[in-house]
This record gives structure tokens, C-alpha cells and sequence, in this order.
């Protein structure tokens, strides 16, 4: 019994830790055209503004080379900043993004 209990906390414990926060870096892109667009440029925000979003794809983050998407609740949040490099505050589960704050990066 002992066993079955420490097992059951090691898992949550690590189920835990795949759902926490962390800060994360990257640039806004649509999934249509994904990491092709990795930094601000005009060209770049015009594709993923202009003709990616507004033709129906939805938002990515890339950081460091992955596309990264995110959850339902965050796509409006990630839309507002197409085509800027960001810091964001949220959770990560497997490629998934949620956001908790988005901001302009420096």
C-alpha cells in the first residue's frame, strides 16, 4: 500500500511540473507559414498580418526554430501581437502555449 501511494505522488508530482509557468521569448507567426517568418521585418508582418491570419491560419509562436500553438483561450491574445518578438508569461503543456500575459519584447 505504501508503494501504490508513493507511486501516485511521484506521478502527480510530475504531471505537476509539466503544467507550470514559465517565461518564454519567441516571435508571433501564423501556422501557414511558421518558423519562414522568425523576426520582425515588414515583409514578414505584412505575410503573417495580411495574408496568413486574415486568410484563416491561426497564430504560432516560434522560439528558437519550433512552432509552438497555442491554446483557444490565447489565440486573441497572440493575434494583437502578430509580427512583433514577445515575452510571455504562461504554461506550456507538450507544444501548446497559454498565455497568462504577452508583452512586446525588447
Amino acid at each position: 500500500m505504501k508503494k501504490l501511494v508513493s507511486a501516485s505522488l511521484m506521478t502527480a508530482a510530475l504531471c505537476a511540473t509539466g503544467a507550470m509557468a514559465d517565461e518564454l521569448t519567441g516571435y508571433i507567426s501564423d501556422a501557414h507559414c511558421g518558423a519562414k517568418h522568425d523576426k520582425v521585418s515588414a515583409a514578414n508582418t505584412k505575410c503573417v498580418v495580411d495574408m496568413c491570419l486574415k486568410g484563416g491560419a491561426d497564430p504560432v509562436l516560434v522560439k528558437d526554430g519550433k512552432v509552438m500553438k497555442f491554446d483557444a483561450a490565447s489565440r486573441d491574445k497572440a493575434v494583437a501581437h502578430a509580427g512583433e518578438n514577445v515575452k510571455i508569461d504562461g504554461t506550456v503543456e507538450g507544444d501548446t502555449v497559454k498565455i497568462t500575459s504577452i508583452d512586446k519584447a525588447s
